[in-house]
């Protein structure tokens, strides 16, 4: 396989988490919002749509490679702010962890970059 292809489907697998999560999101964020309020989160339905707006928005420009650099920022960002907040106890140490290695995903892919099977290789 190319590193084109590769660095393509490792851009498809670490966007799936947030879009399969983000999209039902979008008709339902009174759940969602509910649960931030539960933790003392301040404005819940304004996290929640800020939340649903990051994972949809950004895992659609990682999969199609667009302003991947910023995107895999901000959702690396976003996979170690809820590492913390939601996952840093003794019971949650497995998914604290899986948090950390996408973060990681995604530092490694904002500096590899897209690939050419994407939109800013095709915009140049």
């Amino acid at each position: 396989m190319s590193n084109d292809v590769t660095l393509l489907v490792a851009r498809i697998l670490l966007a799936l988490m947030f879009l399969i999560s983000g999209i039902p999101m979008l008709f339902s964020p009174g759940g969602f919002a509910g649960f931030m309020g539960s933790i003392g989160m301040p404005a819940p339905m304004l996290v929640t749509w800020a939340v649903i707006a990051l994972k949809v928005l950004g895992g659609i420009a990682i999969v199609v490679g667009f302003q991947t650099r910023w995107a895999a920022y901000a959702l690396a960002a976003f996979c170690v702010a809820t590492a913390f907040i939601g996952h840093f106890s003794p019971e949650e140490m497995t998914v604290f962890w899986k948090n950390i290695a996408i973060a990681g995903g995604f530092l490694a892919l904002s500096v590899s970059g897209p690939g050419a099977l994407s939109v800013e290789a095709r915009r140049g």
